[in-house]
């Protein structure tokens, strides 16, 4: 298989991330493996849509790590035509700052709606990618596995909200990812409400969402593949996050802890109620963050920490990944050769 993916910035990538775990299996099961940035596109006047990738030259690399070394270090570039890929992995970076990449996700999505036009298999779908540009996507669930919330620029209805909880308030930006701009709001000190509100709203609308005490003993990060929990060895691919202090947030770049999570059935219930969508929506790759039996967020564009499972687990989670990832071109092959073969005989 050809390979490519696609990230805001190559040179703001980490040896860590599950891109380069899933890249150098990939090589090591003898595909052929491609890195491109958001500003690699050429769409040239002869019709051909080409990027310029860069792939790690020939010999051995005995880890991750040195497969990403070696990809910065004496990466090969070159310009591949997007046609003669078989797949294209879109994993831009929406923690990143908005004002600088904030585009990037975007024309990694476009990138992919031409890439599947050509034939090529794109994972995420572009399609269900645009959908998800913001926290707005968690309002296409059901209600039943969301914490309570609206969304809005209004004071007096986020005011009215708060008003008709039993607990606390949670307050964040539509836009935001990576736990930047999110407010805790107590029910007996929202003096501060209006001043929160001011600053949200000068980036757009507000999520106002019931806080859930449960949050303070971490949230569950479980990894779906196709809609359903990735697993190996019969290891769930997940982890619990615990947040620092006083702090909310359990984002592990703020300062978060991970541990072992516990998989209760409760957790495999909302699995279950999301996985008609995201399975619809075509999230081959997905995190989910939960608590107790409520999704806080659905991180598609790229999930992070299968280091962080793989460690707590003892179980490395990238070779069913990979496993998937032929399967899905085996099918396609087989339906693209058959339809050709239909095709042929009405002519």
């Amino acid at each position: 298989m050809k390979v490519a993916f696609f990230v805001t910035d190559l040179q703001k990538e980490q040896h860590q991330y599950s891109t380069y775990r899933l890249a150098h299996r990939l090589r090591q099961c003898g595909h052929q493996v491609f890195h491109t940035s958001a500003s690699d596109m050429t769409y040239r006047r002869d019709g051909i849509f080409a990027i310029r990738t860069w792939r790690v030259p020939a010999g051995p690399c005995k880890s991750p790590r040195a497969y990403f070394e070696k990809l910065l270090s004496d990466g090969i570039r070159e310009e591949t035509e997007v046609a003669d890929l078989d797949i294209l992995m879109l994993r831009s970076d929406p923690s990143l700052s908005q004002e600088q990449t904030g585009w990037a996700a975007t024309m990694g999505i476009e990138l992919g709606r031409l890439a599947r036009e050509m034939g090529v298999v794109v994972l995420n779908n572009p399609d269900g990618l645009n959908r998800a540009l913001n926290k707005m996507y968690l309002q296409h669930f059901p209600e039943r596995v969301r914490p309570r919330g609206i969304v809005t620029m209004s004071l007096q209805d986020i005011e009215e909200f708060a008003a008709g909880l039993p607990g606390d308030l949670i307050l964040k930006p539509v836009q935001g990812s990576a736990g930047k701009g999110v407010f805790f709001v107590s029910r007996g000190k929202r003096e501060n409400l209006a001043q929160i509100v001011q600053v949200l709203s000068r980036d757009g609308y507000i999520v106002a969402q019931e806080y859930l005490p449960e949050a303070e003993e971490g949230d569950t990060r479980l990894f779906l593949v196709n809609g359903r929990p990735l697993m190996r060895n019969g290891r769930y691919a997940a982890f619990r996050r615990l947040r620092k202090g006083e702090d909310v947030r359990s984002n592990v770049h703020v300062g978060g802890k991970i541990a072992r999570a516990e998989i209760t059935p409760a957790i495999l219930e909302v699995v279950e109620v999301v996985r008609p969508r995201l399975v619809s929506d075509g999230m081959f790759f997905v995190g989910l963050d939960i608590v107790r039996d409520k999704l806080l967020e659905i991180n598609v564009f790229c999930p992070g920490g299968l280091g962080n499972a793989q460690r707590l687990e003892g179980v490395d989670f990238v070779p069913e990944i990979v496993r998937l990832l032929e399967r899905k071109i085996r099918s396609c092959s087989y339906y693209r050769e058959r339809w050709y073969h239909l095709d042929s005989t009405m002519l």
